[in-house]
């Protein structure tokens, strides 16, 4: 392969932001290359240290820059720190340029909500220009626009900029995108279907004419199906009718003040709305407490969609029979019902219409009315399928019914088609092959590969404790002593701060809470951090080491301290990853398995769904600790399920284990490594 000789072909990629490519960053660049040329799909499995960033980009820009109609670059990520790690890529692009090529112009967007510092939830607007000159804001916009352009900025240093000269960052950073190269922004402008409607037309943004680029795309099948969830309950369809009533009257009062600007079929359809809602609210009701009396407290249960959908249209026929009743006099030739196939989108359309003001203090600002219209709309989609769930728990005062779409590639699938080409890259896209049909990539222009680290085997071993797990039957006291004993014995035989990683909370304060172990002080990671808590974590470990004092960092998989946080100048020594973190059996898991068996086999029902998402979980927090060539860590693995087959082949296959059978084979292991292998 190409990438074991860096000297091979490095005039190749003349937007490769290190003089000296790293091994196996020279055939990620070939590879998504040809792959975008063809206007086709490559997942890239790259392990850190591999530069994934600066070789997608490069290869990127490369098509980009030689394609007669100039495709934007949308580097799509859910890490802020990750929006940094590419403005500093495309400086250091811009910096080796030289004459060669003009800079490459970027523009970095994260949410409206964090740009601007407040907006007017009823009118959309935000507050960032008050007070300042109108004569002038035009002006001072276009001075912002520039300096935007001039040079890869950070969204905070926009942010900064912006507020000095009173205008708008969040819509000057938008009306800046259509003049740039590359788009750094989240996964919703793509992937989420509001957004996107609503942002890439008004930035002058084609899907058709972009290349996309997801950073941590393992996260992508979660995101789209978290994008797609929505909850209902009585109180939230009682919420909607009295937002309906609202925003009746808000059209009342403009057809009041002028008939111009009113819509009477607007104004007519939120009024049968308001009396479908009203009723609908006293069937959902009823339909709870039936919910209810089939479950225990603890249970959760199929909603079977078509019992949902004859309460929406009971609900309508009990209004227009008696309307239609009304209007019989008067009108000959009223027809008392609409057609149902008409009703669903007539009411999912006219939901999505209110606009009323929601309390700043509530926990989300889409109102009750968009939710409505939102399961409506997936139900008129994908009701008639097997990739639509609703699920109904009976926790909490009234209970919830939960829409999930079991089938992210039912949407991302014809997106990525509709792109001018995509590059899907994690650490952990493994197997490869699995995220190319969950997230139904074109088979015949996807191209996949996993690339070797170009440091695992010696740098950062593998051992894998044989005499311990955290399987429900065997769970006891004694075998959480030897898995502390396991812990006590690598923190006296390390260097470097520890990190370790439980399944949940509930294990992680069962194991490790108000336990003591010698040579380290203690961080325990609350569900309740927020991204300061992190970056003042990462502070402390740098500062602890520079004063001699060793840290051992507890959290969990999948959250804060395990995923999108980079422990960059090799603070941790090791990661220590406890138990294996399998979904807990659910009414959706059971959902989701019998999806999976149906479309891709029963063979990858349990794979895809249980055993591969909990490895990769694992391999997420075992990247922790490496960020450059020049790190070392040790890995250990207090599970002996990770050697048994079942979940020994959902690792890479260049991965080897080693094995310790007791705490003192993990003391020798662990003081033969330190021993012989240095942080360079």
């Amino acid at each position: 392969m190409a990438g074991n000789n860096p000297d091979i072909g490095i005039d190749e990629f003349p937007f490769l932001a290190h003089d000296k490519p790293r091994p196996g960053q020279i055939d990620m660049i070939r590879e998504c290359r040809e792959s975008l040329r063809n206007k086709g799909h490559h997942i890239a499995a790259a392990p850190t240290g591999i530069g994934k960033t600066a070789a997608s980009i490069a290869a990127a820009l490369e098509v980009a820059m030689n394609t007669s109609t100039k495709p934007h670059i949308l580097f799509l990520t859910g890490r802020q720190s990750q929006h940094k790690i590419v403005i500093e890529t495309v400086r250091k692009i811009n910096s080796r340029l030289g004459n060669t090529h003009r800079d490459i112009k970027v523009v970095d967007i994260i949410g409206r909500e964090s740009m601007c510092e407040v907006v007017d939830i009823q009118t959309g607007r935000c507050l960032c220009e008050q007070g300042s000159s109108e004569s002038a804001r035009a002006r001072l916009k276009e001075d912002v626009r520039n300096y935007i352009l001039q040079e890869p900025r950070h969204v905070f240093d926009i942010v900064e900029k912006s507020k000095t000269f009173g205008v708008c960052a969040w819509q000057t950073c938008r009306s800046a995108v259509k003049d740039c190269d590359i788009l750094v922004c989240d996964y919703n402008h793509v992937f989420a279907e509001q957004v996107r409607e609503n942002s890439l037309p008004s930035m002058g943004v084609s899907l058709q004419n972009s290349i996309i680029i997801v950073d941590e795309a393992h996260n992508l099948p979660d995101r789209i199906r978290m994008s797609m969830e929505r909850v209902i309950t009585p109180i939230i369809v009682r919420n909607a009718a009295m937002e309906l009533e609202e925003f009746m009257g808000s059209l009342e009062n403009i057809a009041m003040r002028s008939s111009s600007n009113s819509s009477p079929q607007l104004l007519e359809d939120v009024s049968w709305a308001f009396e479908v809602i009203k009723l609908l609210r006293v069937k959902m009701a009823n339909y709870f407490k039936t919910l209810h009396e089939k479950v225990n407290e603890d249970e959760e249960s199929i909603v079977k969609i078509d019992d949902f959908t004859k309460l929406i249209h009971a609900a309508c026929n009990e209004y227009e029979g008696v309307s239609g009743q009304m209007k019989l006099d008067s009108e000959n030739d009223f027809q008392a019902k609409s057609p149902t196939q008409n009703r669903f989108e007539k009411l999912a359309y006219t939901l999505s219409q209110v606009s009323v003001e929601v309390e700043d203090d509530e926990d989300s600002s889409e109102p009750d009315a968009h939710r409505i219209s939102h399961i409506v709309e997936s139900i008129i989609r994908f009701g008639n399928t097997t990739a639509l769930c609703m699920v109904f728990s009976p926790k909490g005062k009234e209970g919830k019914i939960t829409t999930h779409l079991l089938d992210p590639g039912i949407l991302s699938g014809p997106l990525f088609s509709k792109s001018a080409g995509s590059i899907l890259m994690s650490g952990t896209l493994h197997p490869p092959s699995m995220y190319a049909d969950i997230l139904a990539l074109p088979k015949n222009l996807t191209t996949k590969t996993s690339y070797v680290s170009p440091f695992a085997g010696e740098r950062r071993p593998v051992l894998v404790a044989r005499d311990v797990t955290t399987k429900y039957n065997q769970r006891s006291e004694d075998m959480w002593n030897k898995i502390r004993a396991h812990i006590q014995a690598l923190i006296e035989h390390s260097e470097d701060h520890i990190a370790v990683f439980c399944p949940s909370y509930r294990l992680l304060d069962e194991i490790l809470g108000g336990i003591f172990f010698s040579g380290v002080t203690k961080i325990t990671e609350s569900r309740d951090w927020v991204k300061d808590d992190i970056d003042r974590v990462v502070a402390k470990l740098k500062n602890e080491r520079k004063n001699g004092n060793r840290v051992l960092l507890c959290g969990v998989f999948g959250a804060r301290l395990s995923e999108g946080i980079d422990y960059d100048d090799g603070v941790l020594g090791s990661v220590v990853c406890i138990g294996i973190p399998n979904p807990p059996p659910s009414v959706l898991s059971d959902s989701l398995k019998e999806y999976i068996s149906d479309k891709f086999g029963s063979q990858n029902a349990w794979r895809y769904t249980v055993t591969q998402p909990a490895i990769n979980a694992i391999l997420q927090a075992m990247g922790r600790p490496i960020r450059s060539v020049e790190d070392r860590a040790l890995i250990l693995l207090l599970d002996n399920r990770n050697d048994n087959r079942i979940y020994r082949e959902c690792y890479p296959h260049a991965m080897k284990m080693n094995t310790s059978n007791d705490p003192n084979s993990t003391k020798a292991f662990a003081k033969r490594f330190f021993r012989r292998v240095k942080r360079v």
